[in-house]
């Protein structure tokens, strides 16, 4: 039973939202399910302690989130660089191949770069969210979110005037 305010409410497309942030800032797979899990058990803890007047809930789990990526990332210990075997292209859908793609790109960006595309195209975030989740100005957050993707086009030597949701698909394309 839900009471009134609950940011669980709808919970759903909340999952699909987080995982997508999750899986663009660590990847797919064991580590990003081990930590929206985490994100939603400390979301339910926590739960009460939401405020509906901030505005949608995602935002309030991506900064959950963003935390638990956190912790996860400072309990790993650095993996030898190997060789990894290429999955067939073939078998992935149409966006996991694109994230394929991207993925070297994106490493190659500072850490602020990747944040900003991970909170709009990985949570599907708006500028005014990830201003109020970062405590910027939301004309501040254009500027870099612009910046980054110019930099990240820059890097993948496409067209300077490509749109942006030509690179990065939408979290309701990619997670149906």
């Amino acid at each position: 039973m839900t009471f009134r305010g609950d940011p669980l409410a709808d919970i759903e497309p909340l999952i699909r939202r987080v995982y997508a942030y999750v899986a663009y800032r660590i990847g797919s797979g064991p580590d990003a399910d081990d930590v929206t899990s985490d994100v939603f058990e400390r979301a339910f803890r926590y739960r009460k302690t939401y405020d509906p007047r901030r505005g949608d809930p995602a935002a309030w789990l991506i900064g959950i989130a963003r935390r638990c990526i956190q912790d996860s990332l400072a309990g790993r210990t650095p993996l030898e660089a190997e060789p990894t075997e290429q999955p067939d292209p073939d078998d992935l859908e149409e966006a996991a191949v694109r994230r394929l793609m991207l993925a070297p790109a994106v490493a190659k960006m500072r850490v602020s770069e990747r944040e900003l595309i991970a909170l709009r195209f990985g949570a599907d975030l708006t500028a005014q969210q990830i201003g109020e989740l970062l405590e910027m100005r939301t004309n501040a957050v254009e500027v870099a979110l612009h910046r980054a993707l110019a930099r990240l086009r820059e890097l993948l030597g496409a067209n300077p005037d490509t749109d942006a949701t030509t690179v990065f698909p939408t979290v309701d394309e990619e997670f149906r």
